[in-house]
């Protein structure tokens, strides 16, 4: 189930919560029997889900910069102005 997953991970497209989304991630992650291979599935996940993390962090720092400042975007983000600028390059 966790393969299928991974190719489709939206098994109604994108009307699902995000809540929902996790909660069934969570679920199949548990189904994987062998304790060591769940560990490893879960820590590959963590790393792929935190670099997609940095790299919407980015295109939304970026796309906010579009038409402001650093610091205004800083603002929106409840960041300093130099925080907003070094989340921008996080993907890079």
């Amino acid at each position: 189930m966790l393969e299928v997953s991974w190719i489709h991970p939206y098994s109604q497209g994108m009307t699902e919560s995000a809540d929902a989304i996790a909660t069934s991630l969570f679920a199949s992650l548990r189904e994987v029997g062998d304790p060591v291979e769940r560990y490893q599935k879960v820590k590959e996940l963590e790393t792929r889900i935190d670099r997609g993390f940095k790299e919407i962090k980015a295109e939304v720092a970026n796309e906010l910069h579009d038409s402001r400042s650093w610091s205004e975007v800083g603002k929106l983000l409840g960041v300093t102005g130099s925080r907003a600028e070094q989340i921008s390059r996080a993907a890079r």
